[in-house]
């Protein structure tokens, strides 16, 4: 899994409220394509982008496991995770070069963004003996 998660420490572009027009539209553009040719490599298992930090919603059990729910926003944020790739890769090398090309997203101006991008294995449980 490809993890795209912004944080005020690890990112030094401004917040994409306050780029272009034509600048979004590059960007995006950018992920449509990089999608088209995962999927066309067979690589591509999902892909998603998230709503913003204001618009989350903190659910915990409460008392007799009812939900209890913190709606956003949360001033104290630091970072959050902006959306994600599902890759099924041969290699962990191969999911490292696919972060990396994520990383280099247009933002303002056109110059690539340089985002951290976090690579994690989705676990697979256990087979269980019958």
């Amino acid at each position: 899994m490809l993890l795209m998660q912004f944080s005020e420490k690890t990112v030094d572009f401004p917040p994409v409220t306050t780029w272009t027009p034509e600048e979004i539209q590059a960007h995006i553009a950018f992920m449509h394509d990089t999608n088209k040719k995962l999927s066309e490599a067979g690589e591509l298992v999902d892909a998603q982008g998230l709503a913003g930090p204001d618009q989350a919603k903190i659910v915990r059990a409460g008392g007799g496991g009812a939900p209890v729910v913190t709606d956003g926003p949360y001033p104290e944020t630091k970072e959050f995770l902006a959306g994600y790739w599902i890759v099924d890769c041969d290699t962990a090398e191969r999911a490292v070069e696919l972060a990396a090309h994520v990383s280099t997203a247009p933002g303002p101006g056109g110059e690539p963004l340089n985002m951290p991008i976090e690579v994690r294995q989705v676990m697979v449980a256990p087979a269980q003996e019958m």
